[in-house]
């Protein structure tokens, strides 16, 4: 088919809740794209932080041909080797105690937000149900995770919303001490991702896991986004010197295939029993093979490289000194830029993509989530291409 053929097809029969870039992609290899009619693209998006591992990567494309002509899928009523591997090996890298699979971000995070609801009330009984997260946050889009999220511009249309959530400002330790008698959680992204790649200061996430220690608050954090080496190292909190009681986990975890999920503390591990919690498709073998493929890839070597390829690309988008760019901010290859008065981030947008570079916007800004495994050629052939477009 051709572009516009496959345009045509989605707008008759797919429902229109997406603001697409007029591009249709038909494949990829490394961080790159192409159109049908085989036009390139440098992808600095990674289908909004997912394929960490680029396009075309032949270990990933191996685990999962032998895993589909073994088992696809079985439900969670059974055992299966890719999903316990799995676990084991985000549990030993992290120092949680146990994993639970789910599929996407959002259910991850309710999944979390049921946990915590759970353990106040087997301790504490009703009334401490609450969970505290912060102004400009993003944890998803069910009725409940949007109303976890500190954003009003998501709250329009969908009212009722599911109660007991209340928002605090990021980096306000004041707001938390102040809280209340009735919560049980702080959920917080360390970076957040769709606020405009805005990462919270160190001091206040060490005081604010230092203060749910202290009142039996359990610190959940989103990982949704930052999370599997997109910071650069396999998960931000790890960088901040912290071990939340659950750390929710999506996007890049299966490396393009849909799986998400959460890991939880020695003290959470028997809250969710069975019959509390469950998701028919979650743990799937083909996606726990693909994750497992992403776990060896994503070694110590590995993740330095993408803390270097991070500094490698603000430093090249800074020294562009381009008019309508002003300061870069994030983690890793999780990378914000602020968009100067006068202009839009949907126009910059639009215009470095038809000049064959994808970007993301954020917020006010711009935000960059190239694959990991970008090369310095192909971050060099993206920088030209801002050079030439924005110049």
């Amino acid at each position: 088919m051709t572009s516009q053929e496959i345009k045509d097809l989605t707008q008759q029969y797919i429902m229109n809740t997406y603001g697409r870039f007029p591009v249709a992609v038909d494949h990829g290899e490394g961080a790159r794209l192409y159109d049908p009619e085989g036009r390139e693209y440098i992808d600095f998006t990674s289908g909004i932080g997912v394929t960490d591992l680029g396009y075309g990567f032949q270990p990933w494309t191996e685990a999962i041909t032998a895993q589909a002509g073994k088992l696809g899928h079985v439900s969670n009523l059974f055992y299966t080797e890719p999903a316990a591997r799995l676990a084991e090996v985000l549990c030993k890298r992290t120092g949680e105690s146990c994993v639970f699979f789910a599929n996407g971000g959002g259910e991850a995070n309710e999944g979390m937000i049921k946990m915590a609801r759970k353990y106040s009330f087997d301790k504490y009984g009703q009334g401490r149900s609450t969970i505290i997260t912060l102004k400009n946050s993003f944890h998803g889009r069910t009725i409940t995770t949007l109303k976890a999220t500190g954003q009003d511009v998501f709250h329009n249309y969908f009212f009722p919303f599911t109660e007991g959530f209340r928002y605090a400002g990021a980096n306000d330790l004041s707001a938390l001490e102040t809280a209340g008698d009735d919560v049980c959680a702080v959920m917080v992204e360390l970076v957040q991702g769709e606020g405009g790649v805005l990462p919270l200061d160190k001091d206040y996430v060490q005081a604010a896991a230092k203060l749910c220690a202290g009142r039996d608050w359990l610190l959940l954090v989103d990982e949704v986004q930052t999370g599997v080496g997109r910071t650069g190292s396999l998960f931000a909190f790890q960088q901040y010197g912290i071990l939340p009681d659950a750390v929710s986990f999506a996007k890049g975890i299966a490396g393009g295939l849909p799986m998400s999920g959460f890991l939880a503390g020695e003290k959470c591990r028997d809250v969710l029993g069975p019959g509390t919690h469950a998701t028919t498709f979650g743990a799937n073998p083909v996606c726990a093979a693909a994750g497992l493929v992403v776990q060896k890839t994503l070694d110590g070597a590995f993740l330095e490289a993408v803390k270097a390829k991070g500094d490698h690309l603000r430093r090249g988008i800074e020294a562009l000194n381009l008019p309508c760019f002003g300061k870069t901010r994030g983690l890793g290859l999780m990378i914000g830029i602020e968009v100067e008065n006068g202009y839009t981030n949907k126009d910059i947008a639009n215009r470095l993509i038809e000049n064959g570079l994808l970007v993301l916007t954020a917020g006010p800004g711009m935000r960059l989530l190239p694959p990991l495994v970008i090369t310095e050629a192909e971050m060099d052939r993206g920088l030209e291409i801002m050079k030439k477009t924005l110049s």
